[in-house]
């Protein structure tokens, strides 16, 4: 696996974005959040929304259920984001979001809401309808009549600074995901934009995630 060794930054008005050129190791990763939310908090550091890729690996939100492991194929990260079993890796574009919602809404649903609108004006840009569905985290597709989940989501608050984040599976290998029941769904499949036909680079993704992040979440007030 090509290591995390390019790091680009780039100021969206008082938002950071950082975008992470290679693999960025799973633990690396949280404490590198943990910090940023300490510097938000202490307010020595602006918000980020930092967009890069993990080695493979399965995660462990805080609802997850050790039955949903079928095939541990991959390492196993027990974390404190919301959610439950879930696979990341190469060809998925993982975002995390730091935010600080005491200068924005405190308000957790908005949030979350606010992230699945994101990634729906993304997958939109790429002709993709993605959807919503009660009772199912995530966003959603209709494939050949057969309900797939495209991206996913898992955040954790401190303080009302945000944490963690979404996935969205761009050229993943999908089979990685079975040794896993994702999210704890079992009767619904898992896609990426290659799967459905679109050709995109991460690149592009990764400009369509800046554009649509304007449009639904703008600047601070």
């Amino acid at each position: 696996m090509k290591q995390d060794t390019t790091i680009i930054e780039a100021r969206q008005a008082e938002i950071e974005w950082r975008v992470s050129k290679g693999y960025v190791n799973y633990a690396q990763a949280v404490s590198a959040m943990e910090g940023r939310v300490e510097g938000i908090l202490n307010h020595t550091y602006p918000e980020q929304v930092w967009l890069l890729e993990h080695c493979p690996i399965y995660t462990a939100g805080t609802s997850s259920k050790e039955s949903d492991i079928l095939e541990a194929n991959f390492p196993i990260f027990k974390t404190g984001r919301g959610g439950q079993f879930t696979y990341h890796g190469p060809g998925q574009r993982v975002a995390y979001v730091m935010l600080d919602l005491n200068r924005r809404a405190a308000d957790v649903r908005r949030f979350i809401c606010d992230l699945e609108e994101w990634l729906i004006h993304t997958l939109g840009k790429f002709g993709v309808k993605g959807e919503r569905r009660q009772g199912r985290v995530g966003i959603w597709v209709v494939n050949k009549a057969r309900e797939e989940k495209i991206a996913a989501i898992g955040v954790r608050l401190r303080r009302w600074v945000t944490f963690h984040g979404v996935s969205l599976n761009v050229d993943p290998d999908l089979t990685h995901y079975s040794g896993i029941v994702p999210c704890g769904i079992k009767d619904y499949g898992v896609t990426s934009l290659s799967a459905l036909g679109v050709s995109a680079s991460m690149s592009e993704v990764d400009s369509e995630l800046k554009n649509s992040f304007r449009e639904i979440f703008g600047t601070i007030a």
